[in-house]
């Protein structure tokens, strides 16, 4: 980031003003910063890179367990995977859900009566070829 100082000119004494404006302030100076947009992001990407160095070594120590309890810890992160996943879902209402139950049950009948036509068809040519 840059800094600037900026100095205000009516701060301090002026030389035009008479000698009994002495007392005043002398003439102060601001830091100020300017941000810069290049810097603030690699800024940034510098965090979240340590941060992201900080969390594998977490977890890098966190990995180091007994192998007896390795199952254990696998089903564990496994319940929690899932339950994030559940989380995310979203559910249709009743409308939505009494419509896809009416397809599933149309294309079921749909499709048993083709098999049973086919059934049917076969088991007509089959006894006519064995007659």
């Amino acid at each position: 980031m840059a800094k600037i100082t900026r100095i205000k000119a009516s701060d301090g004494p002026r030389d035009d003003k008479p000698a009994d404006h002495i007392d005043e302030p002398p003439i102060t100076r601001e830091k100020v910063v300017i941000k810069d947009k290049k810097t603030e992001k690699s800024a940034k990407a510098a965090k979240k890179a340590e941060k992201k160095k900080e969390r594998e070594v977490k977890n890098a120590d966190s990995k180091k367990v007994f192998v007896l309890f390795r199952p254990f810890v696998a089903l564990g992160r496994y319940l929690r995977d899932s339950w994030r996943e559940i989380r995310q879902v979203r559910w249709p209402n009743r409308k939505a859900t009494w419509k896809m139950v009416l397809a599933v049950i149309i294309y079921t009948a749909l499709f048993v009566a083709i098999i049973s036509l086919l059934d049917i068809f076969f088991t007509w040519l089959f006894s006519l070829i064995i007659k």
